[in-house]
């Protein structure tokens, strides 16, 4: 008798040892910061992609007048001046910096549901053509796109969001991106962005 309870014991040890690790939960997705505060240590990737009239840009990383949170935000001024002859102007944030898909880089960042950011204009009515995230290409191009646009923005704050939902996030070297144009902007712009995180 003890020895069928002893035998019953160990059965019941094995099952439970044995169970598939997909039951498991998995845990939850951690915010993941791309730009808090302009000496935040936990800020990733770096706003090395300057594409198209990059003579046209000036930025401030740490602007410390009317930031969403924290004591700065992110200023970006564009002359339209079509310094390049590009007519149009953006910057990607790069993991690693300067990255156009030549090199191994970026963040698994699968996940992640969101992208949400904060934006205003300096005036009101400046015109943002294209925010996202991924589509670097290349031999180690980003794992998939995703972005919102064209926005309008206002001299007040707002949230927007790029939907993540269903994307391959799994390799991530173009973790944020803007880009505008001198159609739109015809005497250029000045905006600020603050809390740009993956949720």
């Amino acid at each position: 008798m003890k020895m069928k309870w002893m035998l019953a014991i160990t059965a019941a040890l094995v099952v439970v040892a044995f169970q598939p690790m997909a039951m498991a939960e998995t845990a939850p997705f951690k915010t993941f910061k791309v730009y808090t505060d302009g000496s935040a240590p936990d800020n990733h990737y770096i706003p090395s992609g300057w594409m198209g009239d990059y003579g046209d840009l000036k930025i401030d990383e740490k602007y410390m007048a009317n930031p969403h949170s924290g004591t700065t935000c992110f200023k970006t001024v564009y002359s339209g001046k079509a310094t390049q002859g590009a007519r149009w102007a953006g910057i990607y944030w790069q993991n690693p910096p300067n990255n156009w898909g030549s090199r191994p880089g970026g963040y698994d960042l699968t996940g992640a549901k969101k992208l949400t950011f904060w934006a205003r204009g300096d005036k009101g009515g400046e015109r943002i053509e294209e925010f996202k995230i991924g589509g670097i290409t290349g031999e180690y191009a980003d794992s998939d796109v995703a972005g919102i646009g064209p926005v309008v923005l206002t001299t007040e704050w707002q949230q927007f969001t790029i939907d993540l939902e269903g994307k391959d996030l799994s390799s991530i070297s173009g973790g944020f991106c803007w880009a505008t144009n001198i159609d739109v902007n015809p005497q250029g712009g000045t905006f600020y962005l603050d809390d740009i995180k993956y949720e």
